[in-house]
């Protein structure tokens, strides 16, 4: 098995020297690789299936806020089956996922046919959820239902009223509206995608609102009250127009940066209205929460139309169209990788 050669996109890094100021260019290609150049681990996995999100889309353009060392194989998230173990709770043969911790930053990730990584980061695929599935939701769909949760938890529940999800097409986006749909709750979906419309009320959406709308530039730092929770997966100045227009004790969770890691607000709706803002980070989450997510995520908050929001597409298509396509915000739903 150590001498199994596999596919993996590989991306590399070349540093032009002779520049006043060094300046790097970046390239990716399909390669044959080693399962021996693989870094150490307790667990090899064959890859059945990964998926696209936008931080991979950041490791494969160079991002050194991702990645820092190049050559680099991107991918956070893998579902396959254990091809060599040497940790007894994972047996060859056995279906698993890994989402999160390292990989695809800086350990070679799930943009290959192999990955090998520590014990302590496999999850084993719950029962009622197919490798195909859990790659559809993926760290994307970890992060919606992470962010549901944190909002039920802090009191948000369907008879309260509208809950807004921004950035509503993307992978954490749709798959809130769909989950929150699913649990009963009234989703109001922010897009300015207008040719989108009929994908997010198939997933359940009640209403549409434009992007635009959330980007007014109102100087009043509190609006009429409306919103009895926002799950937020954009940042800036969406985030903070939204912010003056919860309900009183309201709850807010926040858990992406695509329009700006600033977010430019008083704190007039917190002490004011009393409102909770909530970070969400699906990195470095304990097992046990995990194991728990992927289990509601199988089972009670399994999505109806979860097929709705996949397309499907192999490595060398995932190179060449989909990975420009979600920085240019040109994808809706999840990119899920056949390997």
């Amino acid at each position: 098995m150590n001498n199994t050669s596999f596919n993996a996109l590989w991306v590399t890094e070349t540093v032009d020297e002779s520049a006043t100021k060094k300046k790097s260019t970046f390239s990716r290609a399909i390669i044959e690789r080693n399962i021996d150049d693989l870094p150490k681990g307790d667990v090899l996995i064959k890859v059945a299936y990964s998926s696209l999100n936008y931080k991979d889309a950041l490791s494969a353009t160079g991002n050194k806020g991702v990645t820092r060392k190049y050559p680099h194989t991107p991918g956070i998230d893998v579902a396959g089956v254990v091809a060599q173990s040497s940790n007894e709770d994972f047996k060859e043969g056995q279906e698993v996922i890994v989402t999160g911790y390292d990989l695809g930053m800086n350990t070679a990730g799930g943009f290959a046919e192999f990955i090998r990584v520590p014990a302590e980061w496999v999850v084993k695929l719950p029962q009622n959820l197919t490798l195909q599935e859990s790659m559809i939701y993926g760290t994307a769909g970890f992060t919606a239902a992470l962010s549901i949760f944190k909002l039920q938890h802090s009191g948000l529940k369907p008879e309260q009223g509208e809950v807004l999800v921004t950035g509503a097409t993307g992978g954490v986006g749709s798959v809130a509206v769909a989950m929150l749909a699913k649990l009963g709750y009234h989703v109001v979906a922010a897009t300015g995608k207008t040719e989108s419309h009929e994908f997010l009320r198939q997933l359940g959406t009640k209403e549409i609102i434009s992007r635009e709308a959330l980007q007014e530039d109102s100087k009043r730092p509190l609006l009429k009250e409306h919103w009895a929770g926002i799950l937020d997966t954009v940042g800036g100045n969406i985030l903070a127009n939204a912010l003056k227009s919860v309900k009183y004790e309201g709850h807010v969770s926040c858990c992406g940066l695509v329009a700006s890691f600033e977010l430019p607000t008083t704190v007039l709706p917190f002490i004011l209205r009393g409102i909770n803002l909530l970070g969400v980070d699906s990195v470095e989450q304990t097992m046990e929460k995990r194991l728990n997510l992927w289990n509601l995520m199988a089972n009670d908050w399994k999505i109806d139309t979860l097929q709705a929001l996949m397309i499907e597409c192999d490595l060398t298509t995932l190179n060449e169209t989909y990975i420009d396509k979600i920085l240019q915000g040109q994808v809706q739903g999840r990119v899920v990788v056949k390997l």
